[in-house]
């Protein structure tokens, strides 16, 4: 009895850690290349601490050549969870990306400690408004309730339907462009209208240097919209967040 107890704890230990492991690949924050690997392994385990009781033994008859096969479906089952949500901070620096060519800041970048590049300030600007948001709202607490209510309808070693999720999991990514141009709306249309605006004068007054004044007045016209309608960026963020959530968890509900 000591024996098959120690073997299903173990199993429940290596499956909880390794649908952990698979969150924190991709989980906004926590799964920055700014924090060491060593820290990540640190907080994997204490996770895994934490869960564990929540979960229990698993009795499983498993063979050995079996077990990396099931591993390797936790760790499936916490990257989609991971992804999902990182989806939605891609949203923003895509927004970032847009306006910073509109307003003409795209040759002015910053070097991300996230993705090891230099990035254009504005799609920098728009990722850490948005980590501060996530962590204000604790949305990483969002995920780990998500991680530990999977193991209800999502135990281990249950069969993954990856068929039926990858097409979904594809169309939640197309939705970054979606979002992202969501976020940047306000200034975007501010700013192509200044655009008409000034390809008008243009034509009326041939001495008119639009060339000249056209950047400076999309820069500050831009500037201003930006300012105005971050105050609203917390509640729309963080509905996005609770749907990007939400669909992490509908998609491992179509993996059962």
């Amino acid at each position: 009895m000591d024996g098959l107890h120690l073997e299903s704890l173990l199993t429940a230990v290596v499956f909880v850690g390794a649908r952990v492991s698979g969150l924190m690949v991709f989980c906004p924050f926590l799964g920055s290349n700014a924090i060491p690997v060593r820290l990540k392994a640190v907080l994997t385990l204490l996770i895994t601490a934490l869960i564990f009781p929540l979960r229990g033994p698993v009795q499983l008859d498993l063979h050995s050549w079996q077990w990396a096969g099931i591993a390797l479906q936790e760790v499936v089952i916490g990257l989609v969870l991971g992804l999902s949500t990182n989806f939605m901070m891609e949203a923003p620096m895509m927004a970032g990306q847009i306006l910073g060519v509109q307003m003409g800041y795209s040759l002015a970048t910053l070097f991300d400690p996230q993705t090891q590049a230099d990035t254009p300030v504005l799609a920098e600007f728009h990722r850490l408004a948005t980590l501060l948001i996530f962590l204000q709202l604790n949305v990483h607490h969002w995920l780990l309730r998500a991680i530990v209510s999977s193991f209800a309808y999502l135990p281990a070693g249950a069969i993954l339907a990856t068929n039926a999720v990858a097409p979904a999991l594809l169309h939640a990514a197309g939705g970054i462009l979606l979002a992202g141009l969501q976020i940047a709306a306000p200034g975007l249309v501010a700013t192509m209208v200044a655009d008409v605006s000034l390809g008008f004068l243009g034509k009326a007054s041939q001495q008119l240097p639009v060339l000249f004044i056209g950047l400076a007045v999309k820069n500050l016209l831009g500037l201003a919209i930006l300012i105005a309608v971050v105050e609203w960026w917390p509640q729309s963020i963080s509905q996005r967040f609770a749907d990007s959530v939400f669909v992490g968890e509908r998609l491992l509900h179509m993996a059962h």
